[in-house]
């Protein structure tokens, strides 16, 4: 299938938004914390055991830790766009990792600037590559398919996303006021799946649940949204300051989604895993199959 390429936010901006952002991330990222939280549940209900992982968009480094303490003899790679981010994460880390430098049980480290997209690493170098919350802010073909190229024979993906019904009350509110993009769009589960296989993964599993924050008023919401960097940065949106009039329009379209005295805030989480199988076959536009020549010589060297 093809998404749109329209559909993405422009890189140089998310980086930029991510980078600004780095400083007041942690303060303002508990529910993306909460998420990462759910996804490692999941992880608990897979046998692996990895030699070397991959945290895609690892932020300020909150998943990258908790795959330190899960797999303390792996190597572990933190990947981010964002240099600043990186640079608060590498802080962090080795803040916490003293004691376990003493006990010599800290897992080696690294720490990557490049691109979900197009990914600085060689093929079949990783046994699980995990992203949360990073997916929504790419084109989830060409993440899958890098994915598919570093992850080992057997390698697991594990991820979480945001589905279409993510801040629909937010996006229903600025239709109030104009039309254009104020709030990012996401991607349907059912496509991330059929993208997964058309990279070549097996069996993926997707599954999504509603979560809804709610707040006194809009203000602290956007708050949020900017101190994570997750605020719109589309092409075609509006630049400058709103003006009171149009705020005020748009906080009243939204005053009608207020029950029992708050206002709610939708997101739709997507978790999914899907494993790449030892021998990978990628289907053309035409149907016809295709095998890479590394999947060819282990075929011709199990025969």
């Amino acid at each position: 299938m093809s998404t749109n390429q329209g559909l993405f936010p422009p890189k140089p901006a998310v980086r930029r938004s991510f980078g600004n952002a780095a400083k007041s991330y942690d303060g303002n990222a508990f529910l993306q914390r909460e998420i990462a939280n759910r996804l490692f549940e999941r992880l608990d209900y897979i046998k692996l055991k990895p030699t070397s992982v991959l945290d895609i968009g690892c932020g300020t480094g909150y998943a990258t830790a908790k795959l330190r303490e899960r797999y303390a003899h792996a190597a572990i790679i933190g990947l981010d766009l964002a240099p600043p981010m990186l640079a608060t994460a590498r802080a962090q880390a080795k803040t916490a990792s003293w004691s376990k430098r003493l006990t010599g049980r800290a897992p080696a480290l690294h720490w990557l600037c490049g691109d979900a997209e197009k990914l600085p690493l060689k093929p079949e170098s990783i046994d699980l590559v995990l992203s949360n919350l990073t997916l929504q802010w790419c084109n989830p073909e060409q993440v899958a398919k890098e994915v598919a190229r570093v992850l080992k024979p057997n390698g697991l993906f594990m991820f979480t996303t945001l589905g279409p019904d993510t801040l629909k009350e937010l996006r229903a509110a600025f239709r109030a006021v104009d039309d254009k993009p104020h709030v990012n769009k996401f991607v349907d589960m059912h496509d991330i799946g059929d993208i997964l296989v058309h990279a070549g993964f097996a069996d993926p599993v997707m599954d999504q649940e509603i979560i809804t924050l709610t707040y006194a008023e809009l203000k602290p919401l956007l708050q949020e949204l900017k101190g994570i960097g997750a605020h719109n940065v589309q092409d075609g949106r509006r630049t400058g300051l709103m003006g009171r009039d149009r705020w005020q329009r748009m906080v009243t379209a939204y005053e009608a989604f207020r029950k029992d005295e708050r206002l709610p805030a939708t997101y739709e989480v997507v978790y999914g895993h899907a494993w790449k199988p030892e021998f990978m076959k990628r289907k053309t536009i035409d149907g016809q199959q295709t095998i890479d020549i590394n999947e060819f010589k282990r075929m011709v060297g199990k025969s």
